[in-house]
């Protein structure tokens, strides 16, 4: 009996063992059949889940016979659901094919800096692109100008050029603010004397997207990117109607008001921004001098855009009115005697594109901008009052190809300073006249390897001809790993218009004398890795650059016995060489981005080697953010400079700064509310900013903040 009863129970633990079976797939890209590591698959009856090896394999293991349910899932790309019915026909490996998202493609970025308008996945010139919900996260924490965009990006620091009016310029990678090159839709217009003022009169409520190249980038605009560039790119009208409002209020007095409507009308368009921004004066350290002047500030900005079956048009005009005043804050407050500085400016710009399609693969694109530039700079007993205007003009074609896209043409760029006073040590008048030619070349050699070139040869009226040539080069490793590397020369012509002249208000600045100058010039050299991938649920990428920028005969500020100061070009070099890291998580509906940068500036003057001022060594950039679509947004982030060697021979302390925000988001409107620096990180708490006394101050390096923590909140309508 016992045998007959083991023999019985051997026959069932074979069946069922026979009846557990194996299930192996591959999961791969629909588009090119490439296999997907790190895509998720489910099992729905029991609850259990594989993850894909760097091949794309799973295999699960004891499955039932019956049918069984499978969910398939990988960022980026549509989910899928399969039902098998064990045992199986084929025992093979089963293929499953995952389409990208429509929504995914449709975020492509392209970039228009580099003028092929190609996206950014296709392009080997490194550019990093502000967009989309990271610009309106960053718009958040300081509506009223785009220092906050450009500022929490790793390499870059917004530079602060005076203590009491906050005039600031761009840095990249530690070079001065004027090697940074800045345009709006593609036209250069915020060079010499309106450069320091430049970003704190840009609100970001009617851009797009923000893009930025890093490094050399003469080749593509001209004289003046040899520490890179930072294309401003405007929202144009789309298929639906856009009418934007925000309302923003600080702890410090602020008060920012801001519209945008844009329209198409068939085969017109419009878009219309405009915004009033202002504040009180600011004194948070009670030492008696604004660290947030007292200003008003007016921007009106229309632009009409005509659509025809082969040409294209757009015209626009803008006017920005502000005046500035800090300083001591009994002479702003009550008209006591004391220290101020003034800054009142008027600036009207127009710009006029008109592209043509010769036929389906060739354009034909003209494009010309004009801007007068008032400004009056005044502080006690002196005064710098001038007018620039300055106008940019350009022709070019552009041809498409099945594997190259080729871009040539010619500019011209005029400048022209004149001073309305007769400073006693002479005028500062200038006028240039360049005139360039440049070709391009985007040329996919094969899938994985695409390069890019370029050749500019421009003249100047006072310093004569440069030649820029350009390299860049993208190589596709595998799907999830791209690197590229890229250099070119720049050059930059003479200018009084730099940070150490902005800091003394240009007082006792003497004119250049043009036959002794030339073009400053530089060479310079990116190489990044760009690495990413899914693990499970957990999205993972991370990008490396390394960099090197050397300037040679740079200007440089000598003092005069008479107290005056003149320019000369050293004797010498300078360079910048480091390192950018940029790691990002996602899981969920958290993201958290991790920067690092890594700046070694010095100047070689001689035979002596210096620390470039106001450039920290180490920076560190951390966000972490929650987002539930359509509902939620919260940030924390956190930002560590380290120590920075002033001009005075000492050197800044290291600090931390740290912020949060959060925003409520409904179907047409948000409400937001920042603490900005809520540690009260400032200059004045932990070292000076000014010696002597706050009726005749002398000012330090501003190297931290001066206006410490600062909230603000404020209202979005989208309708």
């Amino acid at each position: 009996m016992k045998y007959l009863i083991t023999g019985i129970l051997s026959c069932c633990l074979l069946l069922s063992v026979r009846a557990q079976h194996t299930l192996k797939v591959k999961i791969v890209n629909a588009e090119d059949k490439l296999p997907l590591p790190g895509a998720t698959m489910k099992w729905l009856q029991q609850q259990q889940s594989s993850i894909a090896d760097s091949n794309g394999i799973i295999q699960f293991l004891k499955l039932p016979i019956g049918k069984q349910d499978f969910l398939v899932t990988h960022i980026g790309f549509e989910d899928q659901t399969l039902s098998l019915s064990f045992p199986l026909s084929d025992t093979g490996m089963v293929e499953i094919a995952l389409e990208p998202e429509e929504e995914h493609e449709e975020e492509e970025v392209v970039v228009t800096a580099t003028r092929l308008s190609r996206t950014i996945s296709a392009i080997p010139t490194r550019v990093e692109v502000i967009s989309g919900e990271e610009l309106g996260e960053k718009s958040n924490m300081k509506p009223g100008d785009i220092r906050m965009l450009l500022s929490e990006s790793t390499g870059i620091q917004t530079q602060q050029t005076s203590a009491t009016s906050y005039n600031s310029s761009i840095r990249i990678q530690g070079l001065d603010g004027r090697y940074t090159q800045l345009l709006r839709d593609g036209y250069p217009m915020y060079a010499g004397f309106a450069g320091s003022l430049s970003i704190l009169q840009i609100a970001p409520l009617d851009l797009k997207q923000v893009e930025v190249i890093k490094g050399s980038a003469s080749t593509l605009y001209g004289g003046g990117a040899i520490a890179g560039l930072v294309n401003l790119v405007s929202k144009t009208p789309g298929k639906g109607r856009e009418l934007n409002f925000l309302a923003n209020g600080t702890t410090a007095g602020g008060l920012d008001l801001s519209g945008f409507y844009s329209e198409r009308y068939g085969k017109t368009g419009l878009t219309l921004f405009a915004s009033r921004n202002s504040s009180r004066a600011y004194d948070p350290a009670d030492i008696g001098l604004s660290a947030i002047p007292e200003f008003e500030r007016y921007t009106i900005n229309p632009r009409f855009f005509v659509y025809g079956k082969k040409t294209t048009a757009d015209f626009g005009f803008t006017y920005i009115t502000e005046n500035r005043l800090g300083g001591s804050m009994a002479y702003i407050k009550e008209g006591s005697p004391g220290f101020y500085e003034r800054n009142n400016t008027d600036r009207i710009t127009t710009q006029v594109g008109i592209a043509h399609k010769i036929r389906e693969d060739l354009t034909l694109q003209f494009k010309n901008s004009y801007s007068r530039f008032n400004r009056l700079i005044a502080i006690p007993d002196y005064a710098f009052d001038a007018l620039q205007q300055s106008s940019f003009s350009e022709l070019t074609f552009t041809r498409k190809g099945a594997s190259a896209d080729w871009v040539a043409g010619l500019n011209l760029l005029t400048e022209d300073l004149n001073e309305k006073t007769n400073p006693v040590e002479g005028k500062r008048n200038f006028h240039y006249n360049t005139v360039g030619f440049f070709v391009q070349n985007a040329w996919n050699i094969s899938e994985k390897l695409v390069v890019e070139t370029g050749l500019r040869a421009d003249y100047v009226n006072e310093f004569g001809l440069e030649l820029l040539p350009r390299l860049s080069a993208m190589m596709r490793v595998s799907r999830g790993l791209t690197t590229r590397i890229g250099g070119g020369y720049g050059y930059k012509t003479p200018s009084i218009f730099t940070e150490d002249a902005e800091r003394n208000q240009f007082r006792g600045v003497r004119p250049l004398q043009l036959s002794q100058f030339n073009n400053e010039r530089s060479s310079g050299l990116n190489w990044d890795i760009n690495y990413s991938t899914n693990i499970g649920d957990l999205g993972f990428s991370i990008n490396q650059l390394f960099f090197y920028t050397r300037l040679n005969r740079p200007l440089v500020l000598v003092a005069n016995p008479d107290a005056t100061a003149s320019f000369e070009q050293a004797t010498g070099h300078l360079d910048t060489k480091g390192m950018e890291t940029n790691l990002r998580l996602n899981y969920g509906d958290f993201k958290l981005f991790v920067g690092y940068t890594y700046t070694d500036a010095n100047t070689h003057f001689g035979q002596q080697k210096a620390w470039l001022p106001l450039t920290a060594r180490h920076r560190f950039n951390n966000v972490l953010m929650y987002e539930v679509e359509e509902k939620w947004k919260i940030g924390l982030e956190a930002y560590h400079f380290t120590r920075q060697y002033l001009n005075d021979g000492e050197f800044g302390k290291p600090y931390w700064l740290m912020g949060f925000m959060v925003e409520k988001i409904w179907e047409h409107f948000s409400i937001y509310v920042n603490f900005e620096n809520f540690t009260n990180t400032r200059q004045t708490r932990f070292d000076t900013i000014f010696t002597g006394t706050v009726a005749s101050p002398r000012f330090r390096d501003i190297y931290a903040p001066v206006d410490g923590f600062v909230m603000n909140g404020g209202i979005k309508i989208n309708l």
